[in-house]
């Protein structure tokens, strides 16, 4: 099984292959007939969390000059206003994850 590292943002769920240094996201309550809409798996040189926070940082260049923010999704979510999206259920991780 390859390793992976899983955030729920509001908006979307970013999987990261952290053996292969790449990651995608998946769109929440997003699909095209019965698939979920994700991105293209892209490189990642690293993935910095805040230990304190909800934020994370994907770093897309080895020197972290080009990167990419968002905010994990919490149940009172302060980036959202508290909307509840729904969690992806395995069989849909694993399905977006096929393609």
């Amino acid at each position: 099984m390859v390793p992976m590292q899983v955030f729920e943002s509001c908006h979307s769920t970013w999987v990261f292959d952290t053996e292969r240094m790449r990651f995608r996201r998946i769109l929440k309550d997003a699909s095209v007939g019965a698939h979920p809409v994700s991105t293209d798996w892209r490189p990642y040189f690293g993935l910095e969390a805040d230990p304190e926070g909800e934020s994370f940082a994907v770093l897309l260049n080895e020197d972290g000059t080009r990167l990419l923010r968002s905010w994990r999704h919490t149940t009172d979510c302060l980036q959202c206003g508290g909307h509840v999206t729904a969690e992806m259920s395995r069989a849909e991780l694993n399905s977006a994850l096929v393609r």
